[in-house]
């Protein structure tokens, strides 16, 4: 290993361990998360999800039976849900001069789009003569009790997602992850130092570039090409473990390198194909790992072979944990799923390119 430059105490003291080629940097000033963020999928279905429910409900007052309360719910969706629409765009497109207005003139902009949205579906609903008389003054009133319900929604919503609350949540998500990372590595290099102490130098160093993405922030996003790089170090050091028992297949597409993923996501999937495939298995078993982007989408798979009625059914924790930091990252735009089926296991998933 080539030596490196080792400051004095007062500097350790003062600056803190740094990786070598590491520069001090300050901390950035958090920034604060929009209240407008309204261009996301799951936002904007969740908003419409909302308004319909509301409508349904109001509609249900004055209908004695089935087939009326359908269609009045029709006919107020013709011009709700327009509005709705409307709304939702018009604030996605303003969200950039809106946060910069004082939070009380945050709520007044937000509620005026909402009574601006109310008229806009009345009218639409009285220019094609189905709403007789045009009742203004509610469709505006409407328009702004729902606005400032959805606007409470995404309050709440970027309050979460501010980086001190959501930086806190994915580190304590990542802590769960941590030592597993640590003891099978180390166990590794502790089995070779006697025997082959090149081996276990070169684990060793794979360890250290390792451990400088597991401690890197956990509020940061990294972009699959990172993670993929991670994966292929810490099955290096399985390879020296297990041998010809751990065999290993890459099928990767260059064109999904970029999509983002929270720090130290993929790890975890490929170690727990070692621990449920190769691990267990006398003969070892294969693990494949693909990325594709199709579109705006990339697929990433993680398949391993699974001994036949060898080793224990794990509690899941890993892939939960997953689960819910892609979740904290991408909503409802990314996706999760495991499946078994004779015999060999897959993860999949699905983030936008």
């Amino acid at each position: 290993m080539k030596p490196s430059h080792q400051p004095s105490f007062s500097e350790s003291t003062l600056r803190g361990t740094l990786f070598p080629g590491e520069e001090e940097t300050l901390p950035a000033a958090p920034a604060r998360a929009s209240m407008f963020d309204a261009c996301h999928v799951g936002v904007v279905l969740r908003a419409v999800l909302f308004v319909e429910a509301v409508l349904g409900v109001g509609a249900m007052f004055g209908a004695s039976q089935v087939g009326e309360w359908l269609l009045r719910f029709s006919l107020l969706t013709g011009g709700v849900l327009p509005a709705t629409l409307a709304w939702l765009i018009a604030v996605c497109a303003l969200k950039t001069r809106l946060n910069r207005l004082q939070p009380s003139y945050q709520w007044l902009a937000g509620v005026l789009l909402g009574t601006a949205a109310g008229l806009y579906g009345c009218g639409l609903l009285a220019l094609m003569g189905l709403l007789q008389p045009a009742p203004w003054w509610a469709s505006g009133a409407a328009g702004a009790l729902l606005s400032a319900m959805v606007l409470a929604g995404l309050f709440w919503r970027a309050k979460a997602r501010t980086p001190a609350a959501t930086a806190a949540r994915l580190a304590e998500l990542q802590a769960r992850i941590r030592p597993h990372f640590l003891f099978n590595t180390l166990n590794s290099a502790i089995a070779l130092v006697r025997a082959e102490p090149a081996k276990a130098e070169a684990v060793l160093e794979d360890l250290s570039e390792l451990f400088r993405h597991a401690l890197a922030d956990p509020a940061e996003s990294v972009t699959l090409g990172q993670e993929i790089a991670l994966a292929q170090r810490y099955l290096a050091i399985e390879q020296i473990r297990f041998g010809e028992r751990l065999q290993v297949q890459w099928s990767l597409d260059a064109s999904a390198d970029q999509a983002k993923l929270p720090p130290l996501l993929l790890q975890p999937l490929v170690e727990n194909a070692v621990i449920h495939g190769v691990e267990p298995s006398p003969g070892g078993a294969h693990i494949k790992i693909s990325t594709l982007r199709r579109g705006a989408t990339v697929v990433i798979k993680v398949t391993n072979s699974t001994p036949s009625g060898v080793g224990a059914r794990g509690h899941g924790l890993a892939l939960a944990n997953v689960r819910e930091r892609l979740a904290l990252l991408h909503d409802v735009q990314s996706q999760f799923r495991t499946v078994f089926k004779d015999g060999v296991f897959q993860v999949r998933l699905e983030i936008p390119a």
